[in-house]
């Protein structure tokens, strides 16, 4: 019998597939094409962060097969890109979309007995992170995929860890539940783990690290409310990172100029693509015509990877955008991080795991 937090894990999933007899899908008309693009400045050139930028959409894609959601989660600067799919069968894997366009074969974790291997990171080496489920347990565990070997890896003492992210040095981020029982962030430098929490957070999660381990993702309030949040490698934590009229906030990635992608969902539902660009400047996007974007990765040269939910077959395809000089500037109003978010007393440790969003 699966789990019963395995099983509500897999319900959410039921819900973006919940129109699969229209199999229909919808040509998109491109913004730019790719030639274009590559002659604007890349993200290495927008020293200081200019007043004017967007985010333009490149191409869409979607791993073959009938009826797969395609969810893109990180893009290498090589732009290797790796990702989930969901099938019509409610069944999950990872994969690698190549530089060529070509993709590679399922990922499959050889310990994965609940249907669930995730990819969630890639760097220059081409070195896979993601997470599997246990269905004996419900509890998901990291690995690391590299030459069609798989290595699995669980931050010691933890009963639950997920890899959600990783840079070229091959430092790698997540969240685990460590013996206190409070679901962390956590990052490996060099071989060396350390766990943090967010203060005033009753779950944190770290999804990507850069070059200079700077850590970005997102934590739980009290009151079960998401917010994104980065830190420095000093330990200082900023945050909450929230667009203004935010009901819930996710940060998924940061490349090495601290540029920050996620999305956001607004009080009347709709799921909107961000970009962040610290202290204070949000800049939105949303795929034409969807309900829900997100912008799951960004890499040095300012390329994006995410995906939208085309609402009339309730499939999921993935974008490639791309951070853009515009003529105007785009951003829009939010808070502005905290340098220090205020301590919290003690938290007390959660029943329910927060599993990490996609």
């Amino acid at each position: 019998m699966v789990p019963s937090s395995a099983r509500n894990w897999i319900a959410l999933k039921a819900v973006q597939q919940s129109n699969l007899n229209k199999k229909m899908k919808i040509k998109n008309s491109i913004v730019c094409c790719l030639i274009a693009l590559l002659a604007l400045p890349v993200l290495g050139a927008f020293a200081g962060a200019p007043a004017g930028l967007s985010v333009r959409l490149v191409s869409t894609f979607d791993y073959p097969g009938s009826g797969n959601s395609t969810e893109p989660q990180k893009i290498s600067d090589l732009r290797d890109i790796v990702g989930t799919y969901l099938d019509s069968s409610l069944v999950t894997r990872g994969f690698i979309r190549f530089r060529n366009g070509n993709f590679s074969a399922p990922l499959v974790d050889p310990n994965d007995t609940g249907g669930v291997t995730q990819g969630r990171g890639v760097n220059n080496s081409r070195l896979v992170c993601g997470d599997y489920l246990d269905a004996a347990t419900g509890n998901f565990h990291g690995f690391f995929f590299s030459r069609s070997r798989f290595h699995n890896f669980d931050v010691p003492g933890s009963t639950f860890t997920v890899i959600l992210g990783l840079n070229n040095a091959g430092d790698f981020c997540g969240s685990d539940i460590p013996g206190s029982g409070v679901q962390s962030a956590f990052f490996s430098l060099g071989g060396v783990i350390t766990e943090f929490t967010v203060p005033q957070a009753t779950a944190s999660l770290a999804y990507q690290i850069n070059s200079s381990n700077q850590v970005c993702g997102y934590y739980l309030d009290g009151s079960s409310v998401l917010h994104g949040y980065f830190r420095d490698s000093d330990g200082t934590i900023h945050g909450p990172i929230d667009p203004a009229g935010s009901t819930g906030t996710i940060i998924f990635g940061n490349n090495d100029s601290n540029l920050m992608v996620g999305r956001y969902t607004d009080s009347g539902g709709l799921t909107h693509g961000l970009l962040f660009i610290p202290p204070n400047r949000y800049i939105t996007y949303d795929y034409p015509g969807t309900t829900f974007t997100s912008l799951n990765g960004i890499n040095a040269q300012g390329e994006i990877v995410g995906r939208y939910l085309d609402t009339s077959t309730g499939i999921e395809h993935g974008i490639i955008a791309r951070v853009v000089a515009s003529a105007a500037d785009q951003s829009t109003p939010g808070v502005t991080p905290q340098k220090q978010l205020p301590q919290a007393g003690p938290v007390p440790s959660r029943s329910q795991v927060e599993e990490p969003a996609f």
